[in-house]
């Protein structure tokens, strides 16, 4: 959070939310064998574009 001026609650709660979306269905653990909690399938062909997330501090790279 040190990297987020916030203007509310409103908008505290929504910075919250996205983060929790993105540690739970994105972000890679390697507890968990370098996959996130939610599964998701192998994407092997395609060129990779990168996602921002929480406003370009994260980036999530999907194949299109």
């Amino acid at each position: 959070m040190d990297h987020f001026v916030v203007l509310g609650e409103a908008h505290l709660r929504r910075i919250l939310r996205d983060y929790a979306r993105y540690y739970n269905d994105i972000r890679t653990h390697r507890s968990l064998d370098k996959d996130a909690p939610v599964a998701r399938r192998v994407q092997r062909t395609g060129s990779i574009k990168s996602a921002p997330i929480l406003g370009g501090l994260h980036h999530h790279y999907v194949r299109v």
